[in-house]
């Protein structure tokens, strides 16, 4: 499923014992149309009031009827806020998140002197002082392979903070400063805290060489704070060509993109 959703009023994708999250209100979806309880596995586990254009998720389901029909009859009983954009069979070995090889997100920054109320759910309102080209330098510094523990933490506990940031971009737009980030995964709120320090490089709060201090995970390094959730959407996740799938579905272990890397190579 390619999905998109509104995030300002879930606890989030991940289903929890308590709060309405999107992958809950798929999966009790999913049920009430086949009657066969089913996982629904996504690419990333979006925080709290983070949105979605792009995010993907796969499950099982005996479905005999056109994948229209199975996009149509989600859509009718999903809440407004949640829409599956579309429904297609998958390659075998297709697993939405460790399949990926990148996923996209776009953080928004609304520059204005008064708030704008009909934008508050999608943009991060902030008085216009930012310097984008200072924001840009600093973001150059992010792209390539690091050590992102500064930005964020594993979802599990002990887990590598290695990440390759792909694409990094700064970009004002009208009113809006757009920033676009692309990496092979990322921390958990890792985009959020990137926003936060390159906020403060725009503010001249921070200095460029001080987003270099975090990678290095210098000991005078700042600690970056959290950007809020409304402005943060993932746009999409990118996979390899559906042969290349079934190539690793022979794979074992856990760290499944290393191994695609590998088998690329």
């Amino acid at each position: 499923m390619l999905l998109a959703y509104d995030g300002g009023d879930f606890r989030g994708w991940q289903k929890q014992k308590d709060g309405r999250t999107v992958q809950g209100v798929l999966e009790e979806a999913l049920f009430e149309i086949t009657g066969q309880p089913q996982p629904i596995i996504g690419a990333g586990r979006t925080d709290a009031g983070v949105h979605a254009t792009g995010q993907v998720a796969h499950f099982d389901t005996s479905w005999i009827h056109s994948l229209i029909a199975l996009r149509q009859a989600l859509n009718s009983l999903l809440p407004r806020e949640v829409a599956v954009r579309a429904v297609e069979l998958a390659p075998r070995g297709f697993h939405a998140r460790h399949s990926a090889t990148a996923r996209s997100y776009r953080y928004t920054l609304l520059e204005s002197p008064v708030r704008q109320p009909l934008r508050r759910r999608t943009t991060f309102h902030l008085r216009p002082v930012l310097d984008v080209e200072r924001m840009q330098r600093a973001a150059t510094v992010l792209v390539g392979q690091h050590d992102f523990g500064g930005f964020g933490r594993p979802m599990t506990p002990g887990g590598p903070t290695q990440r390759r940031m792909e694409h990094v971009r700064v970009s004002r737009r009208g009113d809006e400063i757009h920033i676009e980030l692309r990496a092979n995964a990322f921390l958990r709120h890792q985009v959020r805290r990137t926003v936060g320090l390159l906020v403060d490089v725009g503010r001249a709060k921070r200095e460029v060489e001080e987003v270099k201090a975090v990678l290095e995970r210098s000991p005078s390094a700042p600690v970056p704070w959290r950007a809020p959730a409304q402005g943060l959407v993932l746009e999409a996740v990118h996979y390899p060509p559906d042969e290349e799938i079934e190539c690793m579905r022979s794979l074992e272990g856990r760290n499944h993109e290393e191994q695609y890397q590998n088998l690329r190579a």
